[in-house]
């Protein structure tokens, strides 16, 4: 006999109140993955010869990195829905939710790039030691997202179906769990990629192998996700699709670049 539904009454966006300032469960849960995320980066990276304190200061970095470009993503995305003919305040209200993975992705790689020039460290070592912690970092924003009631999942019968309280937009439906179905995917990619880490055979791999991995993982879970009023490729493709697929094609092409190079070097190195 199949159990019922599993009814999420406990998810809540607030967790507490600071008078009269509400402090958010998504907010909290992310600064435990920065933290975490860089902690476990600066414990890998002293295998390749990075000082922990260099990547605790790139902290502040990804921080602004991920939240601008998390931002922007979302507001682009969702323009016309809901933020056109509204208050301009609206873009900054960061705190509601309403951050785009993607884009913070793209905004965190740009500010690692930078930081990675101005204290002239290693570009492709520093990113195969944070790519793990992203996956990791990973597992508790979702977790947010599941207590922010957004990132949902399409309505379903399914014995494991979610069912959000009054306030939240999919109530009453039952519907996918996808923010734990993306964060224990997560998870479980932390633990991959930690373990090639230990195995790899040239700078970079890591980080190519997250950005095809993770893709796979998101373009898996999308089509899981309710919460898209666009599809695309006749209908069966999300926006964070059509971006998976930019993101797949660039970690090819980033893993077979620097395999290339690699082998290069050790052919001129077995040449001399």
């Amino acid at each position: 006999m199949l159990r019922p539904p599993v009814a999420c009454k406990r998810v809540h966006p607030t967790a507490f109140k600071v008078g009269t300032f509400d402090v958010h469960w998504y907010g909290i849960l992310v600064m435990i993955g920065v933290m975490v995320g860089l902690w476990t980066a600066s414990r890998r990276g002293v295998r390749d010869g990075l000082a922990p304190d260099s990547i605790m200061d790139l902290g502040v970095w990804l921080i602004l990195g991920t939240i601008v470009g998390a931002r922007t993503l979302y507001v682009i995305s969702y323009w016309k829905e809901k933020f056109a003919g509204g208050p301009w305040t609206e873009i900054f209200m960061v705190q509601r939710g309403g951050l785009v993975f993607y884009g913070g992705l793209i905004g965190a790689s740009l500010a690692t790039i930078i930081y990675a020039r101005k204290r002239k460290l290693p570009l492709w070592a520093l990113a195969d030691t944070l790519a793990p912690s992203i996956s990791l970092g990973y597992f508790f924003g979702r977790l947010g997202c599941l207590m922010n009631g957004c990132c949902y999942g399409r309505p379903t019968d399914l014995p494991w179906a979610i069912h959000f309280p009054p306030g939240v937009v999919p109530y009453p439906d039952g519907v996918h769990p996808t923010q734990l179905y993306e964060s224990f995917l997560g998870l479980g990619l932390y633990a991959g990629l930690a373990w090639l880490y230990r195995r790899r055979r040239f700078h970079g791999q890591i980080f190519a192998t997250y950005l095809m991995c993770y893709a796979v993982l998101r373009s898996f879970v999308e089509t899981f996700r309710g919460d898209y009023p666009v599809h695309y490729l006749g209908g069966w493709a999300t926006p964070a699709h059509l971006v998976s697929f930019a993101i797949f094609a660039a970690g090819l092409l980033l893993y077979w670049q620097l395999s290339r190079r690699e082998r290069e070097t050790e052919m001129l190195k077995a040449e001399g």
